[in-house]
């Protein structure tokens, strides 16, 4: 898709936070998608609506009790069409890292002493320390699939060695919030299965990019945030019912125990699961089809195909500055528009807060929480990584104003 057939003033002008200048008159540019994308008008309206019309809890007899049913009712609507699910098989929490230690503690009666854990050198923590305490307290066996330093894909040619008949869980990330490596989760997950183990897919930082099948997939626990598709802080799990019906979760004793219920502690964020419905509503506007399953897929690709216009932008415009390495897979390789780099002889906090001042761009570094990523290579001597990630607000004109940025940078520290 080129950029005039994609409607990219209409769609900037769903995001509020795109107006918003500083005191030079400049709007900041929006370069971290992957730490969380600004929200979209919808979401802004699904929220106040339900904030100023009235709030309450569920399961009453009075109007606003039951709207707050019914919304709960169209959120999990809402996700199932999105991720290919059973409504009654999503649930909502504080964050995604919250809901994977949750889930960790209720799969403790299904792990033993000697059984091994499968998690990646690719994965953010959120995917990997859950289940390593999980393995400290079970006394099993923690395994790293490794990442191949090369491809920037996970090392697969060790994979019958590493998921055994030992092995009773395995969680993947389906795409990598550092490099975004799309990974090859669907066959790591077959393998996984025929020993019996459950697999767990972070798609974190892959639902906002591609269409996710959680059906196709066949997995069984996924987990996404809403934060990272133009909605509300919110975390999201998927879980396969037969799983989910049988997963002990700690309940005060008067609260509901049939699933999706189940795993939701105390109180949800109600007003933010308004602003889900939005979000999901935003990406379903900008598809076609019979349905609202099919109209959010048609968005979605709508979403990719313009994403990856920007990526081809900027990867060509990065590999072409000798200064700068580039940590992203081959082209025959699936990604989202997320690039990893260190600048030669910068420090890469140097250069974001220099990208800040002088170019309002909003542009990250660290190590992302892929933590592992920053010691298998090493880069946190200098800083760790730069990282610029998209959002379908961004555009070919912001590209430029980075090549700018970064060129008087480089001019600078010559």
């Amino acid at each position: 898709m080129k950029q005039q057939e994609f409607p990219i003033e209409e769609i900037r002008s769903l995001f509020p936070a795109l107006t918003i200048k500083d005191h030079e008159q400049v709007s900041p540019i929006y370069f971290d998608g992957p730490g969380g994308t600004q929200m979209a008008q919808p979401c802004i309206d699904r929220m106040l609506e339900y904030i100023t019309t009235g709030m309450a809890n569920l399961h009453g007899t009075f109007s606003t009790s039951i709207k707050t049913d019914r919304l709960l009712e169209e959120a999990r609507e809402a996700v199932a069409n999105l991720l290919n699910c059973a409504p009654e098989e999503v649930a909502f929490g504080q964050n995604m890292t919250s809901l994977a230690f949750q889930v960790a503690q209720s799969l403790r009666t299904f792990i033993s002493e000697g059984d091994e854990i499968v998690v990646t050198q690719l994965d953010h923590r959120a995917n990997v320390d859950p289940w390593l305490y999980l393995a400290k307290e079970t006394g099993a066996v923690v395994k790293f699939l490794p990442v191949d330093k090369e491809t920037l894909t996970h090392d697969l040619s060790e994979l019958d060695k590493i998921i055994t008949s030992k092995t009773k869980l395995v969680a993947i990330g389906l795409a990598s919030n550092l490099t975004g490596t799309i990974t090859d989760a669907e066959s790591i997950f077959s393998k996984a299965r025929t020993v019996g183990a459950f697999t767990i897919a972070d798609a974190v930082h892959a639902v906002p990019h591609i269409p996710v099948d959680f059906k196709k997939m066949n997995c069984d626990i996924l987990f996404c945030s809403a934060y990272k598709f133009f909605g509300p802080h919110l975390g999201i799990a998927v879980i396969k019912s037969e799983l989910f019906e049988k997963l002990p979760v700690p309940k005060l004793q008067p609260a509901p125990d049939e699933i999706p219920y189940r795993l939701e502690t105390g109180t949800q964020n109600h007003e933010g699961i308004a602003g889900l419905c939005g979000a999901i509503g935003f990406i379903e506007q900008l598809g076609d089809g019979e349905n609202a399953a099919e109209r959010i897929r048609s968005g979605m690709e709508r979403l990719e195909s313009y994403e990856q216009e920007l990526s081809e932008e900027m990867e060509s415009f990065l590999k072409a500055i000798p200064e700068v390495e580039l940590f992203r897979a081959s082209e025959k390789i699936r990604k989202t528009p997320t690039f990893a780099f260190r600048i030669k002889n910068i420090n890469s906090r140097e250069a974001t807060r220099f990208f800040a001042e002088k170019y309002n761009l909003c542009i990250g570094d660290g190590h992302f929480y892929a933590s592992t990523m920053a010691e298998v290579f090493p880069v946190m001597d200098t800083g760790g990584w730069i990282r610029i990630g998209f959002a379908p607000y961004n555009s070919l004109d912001e590209i430029e104003i980075f090549k700018k940025a970064l060129k008087d940078l480089l001019l600078m520290k010559s």
